[in-house]
This record gives C-alpha cells, structure tokens and sequence, in this order.
C-alpha cells in the first residue's frame, strides 16, 4: 500500500513521526488524547525529496492536493482562507523525524493582505491588533520567503516551498553533523490554523517542561509572554517571565497546564517540552516533543523514572551518553572571591573560560585557530548555530530559559546564561570570562578551579551497569564507581 502524500492531523489518521515529522506528529498524537490543538494538516517527509527533484517547485498535482486540504481546515474552522472580514489565517512549519528545534523556517499568520488587515480591524474593532499581525507576518515572510504576493495562495504555495528549502541550509547541515543524524530523508511542511496570543490582554504564548530541563526536578517549569506570539518566546528576543505569573493572572489556565504535562509526560514516558498559546483566555496547545535536557537533567529524569516505574534500569542506561557522564564527573567549580563582571538566568548548567566574541564569523575563525571562545549575543537564532557548536560558552542579553539559545546549549552541553541586560555585548567583548551557567554569573578572567562533584543520580545509575560489563556496551568507557551511602 502507497504512504499518503498528505495527511490531516485529525488523531484519526494514520502517520509515523518518520512520515509526518515530529511537529505534525505530536499534533496528531495530542488531537487523538483529546487535547485542544488548532487544526492542521501535513505535507509528509518523501515530498521533500519529490520537491527538490522537481527543480524546487510544487507539482501541479501536489498543489491541488493541498487546496483539498486546506478547504477541509476552511470547514473545521468555520473560516474561509483568504476571505475577510475574518479570514482563515495559517503557519507554515517544518518538522523533520529528528527534533532539530530553530533549525528550520516557519511562517507565521500567513493568508494576510493589507485589505484584510483593514476588513479584520474594522470587524474587530482592534486596527492595532490588525496591524500588529499583518506586520509579523510581513517581517517574516520577508526574511524566510521574499516579497509578500496579494495573493494569499500565492504565499502559501511559496512558503511551503521555503520550508522545504531550508532542509539543505547550513544551519541544519551543522546541527545533523554535531549530532551525527546522517542525511536524513528531509523534513515534513506542517499547515495549521492560527491562533493569536496576541489577541488581547487575556491571550499570550509559553513553553513550558513536565520536569526542570537543567536540574531534572520533577516541577513544571518554563516561561510566558501576555500578548504574544509564539516566535517571541522561542527566538529570545524577547525575555518573558516565569510561569509562575501565569499562575497568578490565569489560575485555571495553569492548573490545566500542570494536568497536559502529566498527560504529555506519561504519554511520552519521558521528559516533554510543550508550546501553547492562549487566545482570549481559551487555552491551545501547539506542540509537544521530548524536552531537550542538560546532561544532570538526563542522568536525574532517567533515574527518577525508574523510581516511579515508567522505565526499566537498562532503558534508563540507553539514555544515557558517554558524553553525559564525562560532562558530571568533569565539573570544575568557581575560585572563590572571583569578580562577577554580569548576571543573567543560568540556562545551561557547567563552568567554561574563554574570549567574549560577538560576531560569529570571527567566533568560528577564532575556534579553527585553538581558541576557547564564548559567544556573546543579544540573542541567537538559527544562524548562528554553526558559531554556537565552535563555542565553549554562550551568553545572551535578552531571552529566557527556553528561549534558541538555552535549547540549543542545553543539548549539547554548553554552558549558558540568557537575558544579561542591554550593553552586555559591548561590555564583554574581547575580554576573556568565566561563564557559570548554573548560577548565571560572568566572571572576569579564568577563575575555574580543578574539581569533580559527585551527582548522586549518577553514582546510582552507573551501578546498575551490568557486571561483567561487555565490550561493545555504549557505556564501556565509563568507569563504575560504588554506590554512595546517603
């Protein structure tokens, strides 16, 4: 039996992650447990292929397929695209079979004309709001696609072709090799109906994660923007509060929050990393994936999750990477009385000195030549990713703990400390600093000090080991060490 070409994201309908993508995956996985998603379809991986041996261009018939689709999202909304005064609005997003989280393009509130922002602010009586759409929209379209056509098929047709052609930037070239994810079959283009955080004054947008993703503490944690859109958290350019004021201005709303991690979390049987938006104090949720984690946070949720019986110990030692416990038992600390220079949100836990660079052509450059260098930015995108793998450090002056920049170094286990303040950049540059991305200080020079500190999840883990431990063991490099006594 052929595989579909398109799929709708129903909960219904049939479609691996390595068919779908990881976006459109979760959302037909969460559609299926009964949650609140914005309706959506998909375009499906081998379609990346078929576009790129057709000269970089939708078929005909693809693209027919595609209006069928989206006529099907026009009936489930109660929305027509590209007809006002409230039009169906869309994203345009990739999601390969491997979460590669900023790596690709995405178009936000596409299917918007400067007539239909007029038609949308006169019906709504909100012309900033109009406005305030139109002109993300506009912005981002300009950077990832081009000129914005007055037709809204027009644009959809070229951003769907945008996304896919972001599968071959360097961005995602650099991440697929640090990574060791191969060529990859490419990535899925993922149609969903919008909604807009930044409605009003009872709308906004987060992320949160079922468990902390530096320490592994099984509490909610994560972010929030009022009045905003997705991007806004994600990207780090702006730095939102915690989810703690969410719980004070909108209780039910957390509590609801707290009850879809544990769903997620239990579904997944892993940490989850979840992304939603209120609109008018209604509550969706847009994605879920497994959460991207510090090395302490993978040996402690592995460990905590065989306590609970979600996981067997050898499950437990397959998450676990040389890399991880190399990075734990090779922590070296903080001289004492060290001159903190600046102060952020400690996003990703370990120690490193190095050069403050701030252009990452010169951060790359510099690395080739044996030089430890720290990425200072007033924030990170995907393009500077290729930078970021070069670095030791990175430090941002804007952003928060799940902003680019904390995802990405969380990952690979860089140290990173976010949202430093305005002048940072300026103030940093050239001098060589210690970064604790732990506590979130910046310290003046080289102050590490030599020195191990015991994780007690990882003497655990490592003595579930099997004994003798065989050769071919992803873990044989590794040396077991006796459980500890508490």
């Amino acid at each position: 039996m052929s595989l579909p070409t398109i799929v709708d994201l129903n909960g219904t309908e049939p479609g691996s992650r390595e068919l779908l993508g990881g976006k459109a995956y979760s959302v037909n996985k969460m559609r299926a447990l009964g949650l609140r998603v914005p309706p959506a379809f998909a375009l499906t991986t081998p379609l990346c292929a078929q576009y790129h041996e057709n000269n970089g261009s939708l078929t005909d018939d693809l693209w027919t397929e595609v209006l069928e689709h989206l006529s099907r999202l026009e009936h489930e909304t109660g929305r027509t695209f590209g007809v006002g005064p409230f039009p169906l609005l869309v994203s345009v997003r990739s999601g390969a079979a491997q979460s590669m989280p900023g790596m690709m393009d995405t178009v936000l509130n596409l299917g918007l004309t400067e007539s239909l922002r007029d038609e949308l602010g006169a019906a709504t009586g909100d012309e900033a709001w109009a406005q305030n759409t139109w002109t993300r929209f506009r912005e981002s379209y300009t950077s990832i696609v081009g000129p914005v056509p007055a037709d809204p098929y027009e644009q959809l047709r070229n951003a769907i072709g945008a996304v896919f052609d972001s599968w071959n930037n360097e961005r995602v070239a650099a991440y697929r090799s640090r990574h060791g994810l191969g060529a990859g079959k490419g990535t899925a283009v993922t149609i969903q109906a919008m909604v807009f955080g930044n409605r009003d004054e009872r709308s906004g947008t987060g992320v949160l994660f079922s468990r902390n993703p530096s320490s592994g503490e099984n509490v909610l944690f994560g972010e929030w923007l009022a009045q905003a859109q997705g991007e806004d958290v994600v990207s780090g350019e702006r730095t939102p509060s915690p989810l703690s004021h969410l719980r004070e201005a909108m209780p039910h709303h957390f509590a609801e929050l707290e009850r879809i991690a544990s769903v997620l979390e239990k579904d997944h049987r892993d940490l989850v990393d979840i992304e939603f938006t209120i609109e008018g104090d209604v509550l969706y949720v847009l994605q879920c994936r497994k959460g991207k984690r510090s090395a302490a946070a993978a040996v402690q949720v592995a460990v905590d999750l065989v306590h609970a019986g979600v996981i067997s110990r050898p499950e437990a030692l397959a998450r676990i990477t040389t890399e991880h416990v190399r990075s734990l038992e090779d922590n070296d600390g903080i001289a004492a009385g060290a001159p903190v220079v600046a102060q952020g949100n400690g996003a990703s836990p370990g120690t490193a000195t190095g050069v403050a660079v701030t252009d990452t052509e010169e951060a790359q450059n510099l690395a080739a030549e044996g030089v430890s260098v720290v990425l200072v930015r007033p924030s990170t995108a995907p393009d500077d990713v290729p930078a970021m793998f070069e670095s030791v450090a990175v430090v941002t002056e804007v952003g928060g703990s799940t902003s680019h920049a904390a995802l990405v170094c969380r990952e690979i286990g860089l140290s990173c400390v976010v949202g430093c303040g305005p002048g940072t950049v300026a103030a940093l540059q050239g001098r060589t600093i210690t970064v604790d991305g732990a506590s979130g200080k910046i310290y003046e020079g080289n102050v590490l000090e030599a020195g191990t500190q015991t994780h007690a999840a990882l003497t655990e883990l490592l003595t579930w080991l099997p004994d003798p431990l065989p050769a071919d063991h992803h873990l044989a490099s590794v040396t077991r060490r006796p459980l500890e006594s508490a």
